[in-house]
């Protein structure tokens, strides 16, 4: 391979993570749970840098509502998984294992479930009426699902060798997240490569992860393509484990170009390596007919608003088509009101690259779609063999689809549309109203069963189990090198569980007060990671301080802040 870098940087930080291998498997299970508390201080108290730098790459102004989503799924998120590991490590610690105390639950198909969200009783005053289970694969038991939660912590002195950890450019969380999932889950030291993009965040990873770089456990390393070829090809590299598009992961396995294609096609991957992957797709948002009011259809188009819009659409798990029936009779009240929440959303800079070309790429497949502020909105999809189902675009691009039916009829096919018509199986998206749920019973139940997805949110956006740290993060089950959709592999699952299928999370179908006037008993306000949020930035910030020190009067000024949001 030529290169037009120094080999040797990536050459010696093998080599002292080869070194350092030795060293975290002599590493006891209380000094690797101290570690992660250490990292959890250090994340407290670089909070306001690495915001700062996350507002610097994304050219947002610090005071910005939208600066509230660098807090939440920047530091917030990384708190709450370390804190998280760092309990499960601690029940490893005393020799019981990380589900002691926790009771399952069951899903449709004899699954067992595994409750993720609320897990304290902060959760149940934060994110009350919301969700979160974990569901284990079929013919998994309760009983075996509490003897293998540790996983590779079972027998930390058998380590994996070295992990690349090709990092994203969009989530800032992302990088680090997946580097404490190699360390933990799957054992293994870490070479993590930053997407350049997130250059400017050196500093701040690599303060945050001191403790683990002085022993040698982690290096944290810069460059491009070429870098990341060189590094993942490396004879030093055990394991690859990448976050991006299916087009760089095939690039990866198979090689670039016409030869890579070439190998894909015989079936012999250029990577003599194992790698797992968390990919984007086409995520659905099925929207279930039913007798909504004014104010539930627009508080529902600003929630699918959020579902696109979030990061500027640069999201892996952004929805990208709209699901409605056809013959629902409030089908156009709702179209208006999510054209007027696509157009009011806060405007924000094109940050990622490409964004420009792919918006382009849409409008001339799709003419006239053209909305505020650059976004893309394409009503009356064709149901099948149209770019907008295919085509991961990453950018604030939106689709609409509709299907015939109202009630079980129209949930099905729909159900049957995501699994067949649309790319990738990172998550999916159901809203209905409470009535409605009510009356579909089992049927709901089976359609979420049914849907072939990582995360299945129902009335809450698939984002909010990223954001859960005992929830599992990744693909559906069963994807293939050949046809790797959204990926292989889970993330995060900080229970550290085994024979995961998915996770499921449920939210309440309006924000308080509101829901508490229409007998929906839950207190939570508009949620801070909407688009629409006023004080997104404010509640964001307050509540990744609460993460950090876990100060129970700061609970008043984060419910002021929300409620105000």
């Amino acid at each position: 391979m030529s290169t037009t870098f120094d080999t040797a940087v990536i050459d010696n930080a093998l080599a002292d993570l080869t070194q350092g291998e030795k060293t975290w498997a002599a590493t006891d299970l209380r000094r690797r749970r101290e570690l992660l508390e250490e990292l959890h201080a250090l994340t407290a108290r670089n909070a306001e840098a690495w915001v700062a730098a996350a507002c610097t790459i994304k050219q947002l102004p610090a005071d910005s509502p939208l600066a509230g989503e660098e807090w939440m799924s920047g530091p917030m998120t990384m708190l709450g998984g370390a804190q998280a590991l760092a309990e499960s490590m601690a029940a490893l610690e005393r020799g019981a294992s990380p589900l002691d105390g926790v009771e399952f639950g069951t899903a449709p198909g004899g699954r067992v479930s595994v409750p993720a969200l609320p897990h304290s009783g902060y959760d149940r005053l934060l994110l009350n009426g919301f969700s979160a289970d974990v569901w284990l694969r079929p013919g998994v038991d309760a009983a075996t699902a509490r003897r293998k939660a540790g996983l590779a912590q079972l027998d930390p002195a058998a380590t994996g060798g070295v992990g690349a950890v090709l990092g994203a450019g969009n989530i800032m969380s992302i990088a680090p997240l997946d580097t404490l999932y190699e360390l933990y889950a799957n054992n293994r030291v870490v070479a993590l490569k930053l997407n350049p993009i997130t250059d400017p965040l050196l500093p701040v990873f690599q303060a945050i992860f001191a403790p683990f770089i002085a022993i040698g456990a982690v290096r944290i390393l810069t460059g491009g393509a070429p870098e990341g070829g060189y590094l993942v090809n490396h004879p030093q590299v055990a394991h690859v484990h990448m976050t991006g598009g299916a087009p760089t992961h095939d690039a990866i396995v198979w090689g670039p170009g016409e030869q890579g294609a070439q190998r894909k096609q015989t079936g012999e991957p250029a990577l003599d390596k194992p790698i797992t992957s968390e990919l984007g797709g086409v995520a659905p948002c099925i929207v279930v007919p039913g007798d909504w009011t004014a104010a539930d259809l627009k508080f529902q188009a600003e929630h699918v608003a959020t579902q696109r819009l979030h990061n500027g659409g640069y999201n892996c798990v952004a929805a990208q088509t709209v699901v409605l029936s056809a013959d629902w009779p409030l089908k156009e009240q709702f179209l208006t009101e999510l054209r007027s929440a696509i157009d009011n959303a806060p405007s924000r800079p094109a940050y990622y690259p490409g964004s420009g070309g792919r918006v382009e790429g849409a409008l001339a497949d799709y003419p006239g779609s053209e909305r505020a502020n650059g976004r893309v909105l394409v009503e009356n999809l064709p149901t099948s063999d149209t770019p907008l189902l295919r085509t991961e675009y990453f950018s604030p691009v939106l689709g609409v689809v509709e299907l015939a039916g109202t009630g079980d009829e129209f949930l099905r096919n729909a159900v049957d549309f995501a699994n067949e018509e649309l790319m990738g199986t990172l998550g999916a998206n159901i809203i209905a109203h409470p009535a409605t749920i009510k009356e579909l019973g089992d049927k709901l139940d089976s359609a979420i069963e049914d849907l072939r997805y990582g995360t299945v949110a129902l009335n809450s956006w698939t984002g909010l189990a990223f954001l859960t740290p005992r929830a599992s993060w990744g693909a559906f089950p069963g994807h293939t090198l050949d046809d790797i959709q959204s990926g292989i592999g889970v993330v995060h699952n900080a229970f550290l569980l085994d024979d995961v299928e998915r996770t499921v999370v449920r939210g309440p179908f309006r924000p308080a007060p509101r829901s508490i006037l229409r007998g929906e008993f839950t207190t939570t306000p508009k949620p801070p990671w909407f688009v629409s949020n006023k004080t997104g930035t404010a509640t964001g910030r307050k509540l990744t301080e609460f993460y950090g020190d876990g100060k129970p009067t700061r609970l008043l000024g984060i419910f002021a802040s929300a409620l105000r949001g």
